[in-house]
């Protein structure tokens, strides 16, 4: 089912504008466009472009915001949160944001290194010992049955597990069934359950000499763990989550939080969406066992919540009064660290940093963001950047997995840009 365009403007601007709690517009400033450098002809492009996605029935609905100087320039909710039961989507709607996860842990582990605990280069074995002893497949096989296992050139970094250099085995490149039988069967009782698995799994190549993207997020946020004392979910609230008032951000729910939770959908026949996770109570958010952690991907969260986040990167790690990092850290983390490396999840032109990709070359990579701009996206078409040239940061929510049949989230980029024209 589709919600049109004109029934969507019907809604009352006090209906799209509304949080549980509080106003988003009490608590981001509004910003108009043309001050902010931006056509409002043209950012009204960006609302039929995303329709066409609903009305194709390849997306539930679209959450898209745009903040820049620190207000929001453009704010749109279009289609439904829940297509079966016609809920309209809204702008305090919970999303699942998947490795939109890996930034948050990373800074939490960056919060950490300015606290003096550890050094970048340092071994991750110094606080995960089974890592000493990993070695290296020649073929990527985990399970150790075809080609030779050798000592890695080199220990693993704290740094190559930030930037996914640490040669992790992993569900995409190599063997792909073993790892996930290694990784998953049983279940893991624990986030130490689960990396001391993958410590034991062969890397698939020596450490620093490729970029793979992997669950080196889930070994940051266990070291978050095991240098803070703290389960990750505890630290995350009272480190980040509390001093931003990012009060819809969880690794799990109690409840649906008041029905704001969204439905979760997958491409069926003809890629039409149907129904994979409700946003009822049954949403394994809320019913799953909760012992697992996943730094590289386990938060749900709402708009509100991850521009606060951004704008406070954006912002050299300060919002509203509250420093979580310091400028020079910030400006670590957003470095390109892989050199040349190619990063082939997002293609040329593109590297990473600590937590982030990065725009290195914008005609490699053919994208209107700033080089040197970050950005990363989760599973389930989420995707939000910050461009520190442009004073800039975009978000665009939805859900749906898998994702790679539709370009709405390069779409909503380009579209951003081709309305900014100072």
């Amino acid at each position: 089912m589709n919600i049109s365009i004109r029934n969507l403007l019907s809604i009352p601007i006090a209906v799209l504008f509304s949080f549980s709690t509080s106003s988003f517009t009490n608590e981001i400033e509004r910003l108009d466009p043309v001050e902010a450098g931006f056509s409002k002809e043209r950012l009204q492009r960006i609302s039929p472009a995303m329709q066409k996605y609903i009305d194709e029935n390849l997306t539930p609905g679209v959450l898209t915001a745009i903040m820049r100087k620190g207000k929001i320039v453009h704010l749109k909710t279009q289609g439904y949160m829940d297509v079966e039961n016609e809920i309209p989507l809204q702008e305090d709607s919970i999303f699942r944001i998947a490795s939109m996860t890996k930034p948050i842990a990373s800074i939490a582990l960056m919060i950490l290194w300015e606290e003096g605990h550890f050094q970048l280069n340092d071994p991750v074995s110094k606080f995960i010992p089974s890592f000493s002893q990993t070695k290296v497949s020649s073929t990527g096989d985990v399970s150790g049955k075809t080609g030779t296992l050798e000592n890695p050139k080199r220990e693993i970094t704290i740094r190559d597990m930030l930037t996914h250099t640490a040669g992790l085995a992993n569900s995409y490149i190599g063997n792909r069934q073993a790892y996930r039988r290694a990784m998953n069967l049983p279940r893991p009782k624990s986030n130490a359950e689960q990396i001391d698995r993958l410590s034991k799994l062969p890397l698939n190549y020596h450490p620093g000499e490729q970029w793979q993207y992997s669950a080196a997020t889930n070994v940051v946020g266990h070291l978050v763990e095991i240098i803070s004392g703290q389960s990750l979910d505890i630290f995350l609230e009272e480190r980040i989550f509390m001093p931003l008032d990012m009060k819809d951000t969880h690794f799990y729910l109690e409840d649906t939080k008041g029905g704001r939770l969204t439905a979760q959908y997958v491409p069926g026949k003809n890629n039409k969406i149907k129904l994979q996770d409700p946003g009822s109570e049954k949403s394994r958010w809320i019913t799953s066992p909760r012992n697992i952690f996943s730094g590289g991907g386990g938060l749900v969260s709402t708009a509100r919540d991850y521009l606060r986040f951004q704008q406070m990167v954006l912002n050299a790690g300060e919002l509203n009064g509250i420093r979580i990092l310091a400028p020079s850290t910030v400006s670590l983390i957003l470095e390109n660290h892989t050199d040349d490396l190619p990063i082939w999840l997002t293609g040329p032109g593109t590297g990473f940093g600590l937590g982030y990709g990065v725009i290195v070359d914008r005609g490699k990579a053919s994208t209107p963001l700033s080089e040197g701009s970050a950005y990363w996206g989760g599973a389930y078409c989420t995707i939000s950047w910050i461009d520190r040239e442009k004073d800039l940061v975009g978000l665009m929510m939805t859900q749906v997995r898998p994702y790679t049949h539709i370009n709405i989230r390069s779409d909503f980029q380009v579209l951003t840009y081709q309305a900014l024209i100072e």
